[in-house]
């Protein structure tokens, strides 16, 4: 014991290979009680005459005339059983809430034998009925157990703290019957060809086992339990929903394993796997306001409800299961932070995209050594993510004058294969056929340029604090040089299907790309885009097609920003600047957007999103105040502006039809939205 001297353990005879099992009992007996409690409370050696006989009396007891006695017994080592207490501590709870209910209705004569027999049993009855309006799921989770057959959930397997809340369910058994049958009965769910495995779900099982009392709010953990999609809406309809999110959200957000995720859904694994469940809800949220309301069998009402309620049952699952933190909640909080973007909720957008950030980095998915010893599907959805987390981190800075949460220097990450999901397996990487552009490249080259803007980014912030002087701001201008011949390359190697197919010639605008005629045509095929469910989506369904608007775009703002820099740079260097040179700029840069967006068609450009919209309108009105101020500006200039300018409403009418909203908000109302989501 902890007692024994040194001197003890060398002079112990060693036990013998050989002994019996009695002679290791008396041995085991003899040691754990080698001192008596008076000598091992005061933590010094017990000297007894005869050590064998337990019945005589050590030297310090007798020199004291106490007792002396061997009592003590060792604790256990380990943690305390956290889960034993808790039951025992709920099954407390419901005694008193029953014996409380008893009480109050021995005083109340007027109330009858049946109701009073519910009352004592029904810890439910003290919750708060639900307000009029409330959430769908809300509804069901605070009721709606019942609409789950008991033979294919059963209450033994899958304990939930709601099981106390309906007459119909067995009453809680005692705390060691509840604690056999629920160790004996569970068995944990098969994650075969999954992506997200069941971390930690018996501890999760341990902490849904409670039950809580009588109250107003029920706890967290009441949520984090079995759902089915249909306690949400009919399965058929969220079925329809991801299948849109392949089509037509994907190619810009690949954070998820379409294969593994699928074979999921057609498991039903959101029953056994609350935070997967959440997965698939906030998947259907994101979806719900980014795709056109034509391609939905809904009413404009019905589609922004059905997405604040796939949004609310995800998020008040998800925190409930924050340890041990999982790439499943980093996916959850990136589209968290999508449907806030689109739907407005500026404040809370920032919040969910801060929870996704912090959670990535306590994954360190930014340190490639991270990722030894994973399942490969698993590392293939962790590096997207990062890297669209990267890219909207970058968005947010610029547009927004935010510090840089993630920097490239503290990035060792490796870009996502080149690979479609269906060649990605769990231990093997197959190779993609020849021919065949991955649809992640697009992804992989827009992080490119996002972390270039990264580059010029922390340049900016830099020479802010402390503007270069002398040698080093000549130093400084040479660096941004070369970040500006870097972004101008940076598509050079793009596969066939990334490049722009009708590239006009630089500062040339042919005539019909402005006027009237040509608006009054776009917002034609808009309106028809969003509204007629019959309306060709050929061009919408290419996703090549979706990201050339979206990379390409990109690329002429990141090097408007990094040539607006030099400008500055110029400027402190020589006392001055060829205005007529950055007019030409200007109208260069405002002449390739107009052609990127014109070498596309509407419906592509369309299916980006508001994203793009921002990305444009940032460009444009910065442009559009050059021209204005510039007094030797060329005529060619100024055309190519107004031009994009026009242009620029029809993209305003595209994000309009974005809006779930009864009132369509000013898109220049919000000043704190993220106009840059990174993909």
């Amino acid at each position: 014991m902890a007692s024994r001297t040194k001197k003890e353990l060398s002079t112990s005879p060693p036990p013998r290979e050989a002994a019996s099992t009695e002679d290791t009992t008396k041995v085991k007996r003899k040691r754990q009680s080698q001192s008596c409690d008076a000598c091992r409370a005061r933590k010094v050696r017990c000297a007894r005459e005869n050590p064998d006989d337990p019945k005589t009396s050590c030297k310090h007891c007798i020199a004291l005339n106490i007792p002396c006695t061997y009592d003590y017994q060792p604790k256990k080592r380990g943690p305390p059983n956290l889960y034993l207490r808790r039951l025992q501590e709920a099954a407390a709870a419901q005694a008193v809430a029953a014996q409380q209910q008893a009480e109050a209705s021995g005083s109340d004569m007027t109330q009858s034998p049946a109701s009073t027999s519910h009352a004592a049993t029904s810890p439910a009855q003290g919750l708060s009925p639900p307000a009029p309006g409330a959430i769908s799921f809300l509804d069901q989770s605070l009721a709606g157990v019942p609409t789950m057959p008991s033979a294919a959930l059963t209450p033994s397997r899958y304990p939930i703290s709601a099981d106390g809340f309906h007459s119909h369910f067995n009453p809680m058994p005692s705390v060691a019957t509840a604690y056999t049958a629920a160790r004996d009965d569970f068995v944990a769910p098969q994650d075969q060809f999954s992506t997200y495995p069941l971390h930690n779900w018996s501890f999760r099982q341990h902490q849904t086992l409670q039950i809580p009392p009588p109250a107003t709010i029920p706890p967290l953990s009441y949520y984090y339990r079995a759902h089915r999609l249909e306690d949400v809406a009919p399965r058929d309809t969220i079925l329809l929903i991801l299948a849109l999110f392949f089509d037509f959200v994907y190619p810009l957000t690949p954070c998820i394993h379409k294969q593994s995720f699928m074979a999921d859904i057609h498991s039903h694994r959101e029953e056994r796997d609350p935070l997967f469940f959440a997965l698939v809800m906030s998947t259907v949220a994101s979806t719900l306001v980014q795709v056109p309301r034509s391609y939905l069998p809904l009413e404009r009402y019905a589609v922004r409800k059905l997405a604040q309620t796939c949004h609310e049952a995800s998020r008040h699952i998800s925190v409930a299961s924050y340890d041990p933190p999982t790439s499943m909640h980093v996916v959850i909080r990136y589209f968290d932070t999508v449907y806030h973007f689109c739907e407005g909720h500026d404040a809370t957008q920032h919040a969910a995209f801060g929870e996704a950030a912090h959670i990535a980095i306590t994954l360190r998915m930014h340190e490639e050594s991270s990722y030894e010893g994973l399942d490969l599907i698993e590392c293939e959805v962790r590096r997207r993510t990062f890297w669209l987390l990267f890219g909207a981190d970058k968005s947010m800075s610029i547009l927004l004058g935010r510090p840089i949460s993630l920097r490239d220097e503290d990035t060792t990450c490796n870009f996502p294969r080149e690979l479609d999901d269906e060649y990605i397996t769990h231990s093997a990487y197959l190779p993609q056929p020849h021919g065949k552009t991955a649809i992640v490249s697009g992804l992989n080259y827009i992080s490119r340029i996002f972390a270039l803007l990264g580059e010029i980014l922390v340049r900016i912030r830099v020479d802010k604090r402390s503007p270069p002087q002398g040698q080093f701001l000549t130093a400084r201008l040479e660096e941004v040089e070369a970040l500006h011949l870097r972004i101008m390359s940076a598509l050079a190697h793009a596969p066939e299907a990334l490049r722009l197919k009708h590239v006009l010639s630089p500062n040339y605008i042919p005539p019909e790309l402005g006027g009237p005629n040509f608006r009054q045509t776009t917002l034609g095929e808009v309106k028809d885009f969003f509204d007629n469910p019959n309306a060709s989506r050929a061009n919408a369904l290419n996703p090549f097609l979706v990201m050339q608007a979206n990379v390409y775009v990109t690329q002429q703002l990141v090097r408007f920003v990094i040539e607006q820099y030099r400008d500055e740079l110029i400027t402190a260097l020589q006392a001055s600047i060829d205005e007529q040179r950055v007019a030409e700029e200007r109208e260069a840069v405002a002449s390739e957007l107009l052609n990127i967006l014109h070498s596309i068609p509407i419906q592509s450009i369309a299916t980006n999103g508001p994203s793009l919209v921002h990305k444009v309108r940032f460009v444009a009105s910065t442009l559009l105040d050059a021209v204005r101020k510039a007094e030797t500006a060329p005529a060619s200039a100024a055309r190519a502006h107004a031009y994009l300018w026009d242009f620029l409403s029809i993209l305003s009418e595209i994000e309009r039809n974005y809006l779930l909203d009864d009132e369509p908000r000013d898109p220049g109302a919000s000043g704190d939205g993220m106009p840059l989501m990174g993909n």
